[in-house]
């Protein structure tokens, strides 16, 4: 699996931890890479384009409360983005939406909290079944 992750200076802390967590899957490091204040929508748009093209199978989006950037992703055709909290709302983002990205908040969400979701996200298979149905009707949409 190819995963990307990206992050604006709200996210970023956390999102080099999980970089360093999760270095042993080969996860691309698309910035940004230090404090400095930056646009939260370059990060999530230019995340979401490369997993919609499919050279990233899934995304990991960070930003001050997660919100803003999973915004941002979900503007682009064929994006799932799932803002999550907690185990519960990544392991639902998979199983029942089959979200490409996970977006989490680096102000919300302590480290221990991101990485058991990151687990959760990239370790659960979409359920299908009834859930495929509704899943295309949100593409339908765009």
């Amino acid at each position: 699996m190819k995963i990307a992750i990206a992050a604006d200076h709200g996210g970023v802390e956390l999102k080099d931890a999980l970089v360093k967590k999760f270095s042993s899957l080969g996860i691309t490091d698309l910035g940004t890479h230090g404090g400095e204040s930056v646009d939260y929508p370059d990060y999530g748009a230019a995340l979401a384009r490369r997993v919609a093209a499919g050279e990233f199978d899934r995304g990991i989006l960070v930003c001050g409360s997660g919100i803003g950037i999973s915004i941002a992703a979900n503007k682009i055709k064929g994006i799932r983005a799932a803002l999550c909290h907690n185990a519960y709302t990544a392991e639902m983002a998979r199983r029942h939406n089959d979200a490409n990205i996970i977006a989490m908040g680096g102000r919300v969400v302590d480290e221990a909290t991101a990485i058991a979701m990151t687990e959760i996200f990239l370790n659960t298979e979409f359920e299908g079944g009834r859930h495929a149905r509704r899943v295309e009707k949100i593409s339908a949409l765009e």
